[in-house]
């Protein structure tokens, strides 16, 4: 079965971004998640706000989520998802932190609390999928190596319960040299932009409303092996005139293997 998975940090809702402030541009968000129509899609900084903004133009999605203060208080690492497509089975969010289970507690030097949610989705023929999703600390660099590690740690888990295939999207706020990465590959997590066409790499993906290649990725998507790579793509797309976002969307194209 074959799927299209999406990451994406759509920038909070900040008045000071004057003209890229979220009410300015929040229909050109929904339209650039229209045009991909993936069955996943993994978002960073939505609040409960700006959450609503979506279901009220992406009435094919369902969400999944809270706010890393707990319930709808702060920012939302959201999982949405087709409803034609998947059913949620499961889920839940825990803190980047030493207590995960108490949502906005702070750890390792992190400059704010942390969260990953989590969803073990039931596609139309029966397949099922555990999707993480997070957004790691942009200060600290203990703080994003810890919370990676509990991360890797709930999904090893997760998979020793049901071996099912696995997917990590998120906001890692580090480029790909950086320890996250090597929890992740060690703990046998394949990176999507290993199918990268060339030899130039993605480039960046956070772009601060200036658009440009000039870089390296801190936006990223991870797949067990069980999951055969397609193709990644990179969303650089003006919607009349602006970016969706600061960052760019990240897409793959995912089957089950054989």
């Amino acid at each position: 079965m074959s799927m299209i998975v999406m990451t994406y940090n759509l920038r909070i809702d900040v008045e000071a971004d004057g003209n890229n402030a979220w009410p300015l541009r929040f229909q050109e968000a929904a339209r650039s998640i229209a045009k991909a129509s993936p069955d996943i899609v993994g978002t960073q900084e939505l609040n409960a706000s700006m959450l609503r903004d979506l279901e009220g133009l992406l009435p094919e999605y369902a969400w999944i989520g809270e706010g890393r203060l707990g319930g709808g208080e702060g920012e939302f690492n959201a999982i949405g998802y087709r409803r034609d497509r998947w059913t949620a089975e499961d889920s839940g969010t825990f803190g980047l932190s030493e207590t995960p289970e108490t949502l906005g507690a702070i750890s390792w030097d992190s400059n704010c609390p942390r969260i990953c949610t989590w969803a073990r989705l039931r596609g139309t023929r029966g397949s099922e999928r555990l999707v993480f999703n997070t957004h790691l600390d942009h200060m600290s660099e203990e703080a994003r190596r810890e919370g990676m590690r509990l991360i890797v740690e709930r999904m090893t888990e997760a998979r020793r319960i049901r071996p099912l295939p696995t997917l990590l999207t998120g906001d890692f706020n580090c480029e790909p040299d950086a320890p996250p990465h090597k929890g992740l590959t060690d703990a046998g997590f394949v990176d999507a932009y290993s199918v990268w066409p060339g030899e130039d790499g993605p480039g960046r993906t956070y772009h601060a409303f200036q658009g440009g290649k000039s870089g390296k990725p801190i936006d990223y998507i991870y797949v067990t092996p069980d999951l055969r790579i397609r193709s990644v793509a990179l969303d650089r797309t003006m919607y009349e005139g602006r970016y969706p976002s600061d960052h760019y969307a990240v897409t793959v194209e995912l089957e089950e293997r054989e």
